[in-house]
């Protein structure tokens, strides 16, 4: 039991979970600071957000595994069904128990919003399920990076502020993007460390596209609008000095900064992805509380 339940937790891959957590923070910041903020309607989007990331790494085992099964591919922790921890089937049913707990969810969230939430509800999820399987996995046609940008930033950040404020707050747009910014430089971390791989595998992904250099321009350009949000809002007048509480994490940027552009071997280029991670978790946490503030 113990031995299975791990295995979950694997597949689950929960160093990747700050990406679903970080936009509901900042999202429900924003309605709390508007005096707007509904403690069922938060626990019910965050709940949801982490369901439907979970769903996403099950499909993406399954799917992978199902394309890659005769690759020599690096055997991460995660290959659940690989290392014969978990079977396929196991997998998918998996995915789908998570995706319509998920749409429980979304459909009250619906019922209290609106109709326009609803078409929200169905695109994320069906990126969340296409971005890996399908006749036409987004993933493999170089879309992942900007998919996750506009679904895990504007999406999510403004949608969960609207469905507390019930109107859509321009500022939460703005204040959205650095959420985007960073968790798609998670993206881009794992495509530079994989590209190698990706390029003998057939994949179509920005690396095996534009190459590894493009993609290390695009992780510092991300960089640079993270950072730059915060202090636009705040000279424009949009809250208090402590937008810039994410500049205390200035020097964590430098040093993965230094990694992208000089690391070449594997270990780096896993330790990037796993500290932009980080990153990101830190970055959106000092957000959200510099809003609050």
């Amino acid at each position: 039991m113990a031995t299975s339940l791990k295995s979950w937790i694997l597949a689950a891959r929960p160093h990747t979970l700050s990406a679903s957590v970080v936009p509901v923070l900042v999202g429900s910041a924003l309605a709390w600071q508007q005096g707007a903020f509904h403690g069922g309607v938060f626990a019910a989007t965050l709940i949801a957000s982490l369901l439907v990331q979970v769903g996403a790494n099950f499909t993406d085992e399954f799917a992978d595994h199902g394309a890659t099964a005769g690759a020599h591919k690096y055997l991460a922790p995660h290959k659940v069904i690989a290392r014969g921890l978990l079977t396929e089937g196991a997998v998918k049913r998996g995915a789908l128990v998570v995706f319509g707990l998920a749409s429980l969810l979304g459909a009250w969230l619906v019922w209290r919003t609106g109709w326009p939430l609803l078409i929200v509800c169905l695109i994320s999820l069906a990126v969340a399920i296409a971005y890996s399987a399908g006749p036409f996995p987004l993933g493999d046609y170089a879309l992942g990076e900007a998919l996750v940008f506009v679904i895990m930033g504007p999406v999510m950040v403004a949608g969960t502020d609207y469905v507390q404020v019930l109107r859509l707050d321009p500022v939460a747009l703005w204040l959205s993007l650095p959420v985007g910014a960073l968790v798609t430089n998670i993206l881009v971390a794992n495509n530079l460390r994989d590209e190698e791989e990706d390029r003998r595998n057939g994949r179509r992904t920005l690396g095996t596209v534009f190459g590894a250099r493009a993609l290390r321009v695009g992780y510092h350009a991300l960089l640079l609008l993270a950072y730059c949000v915060p202090l636009v809002a705040y000279l424009r007048g949009w809250g208090t000095a402590a937008l810039l509480l994410p500049w205390l994490t200035l020097p964590l940027a430098i040093r993965i900064s230094f990694w992208v552009r000089t690391g070449r071997d594997r270990d780096t280029l896993h330790r990037t992805l796993r500290t932009s991670s980080a990153l990101h978790l830190l970055f959106g946490l000092l957000l959200a509380t510099g809003i609050l503030i």
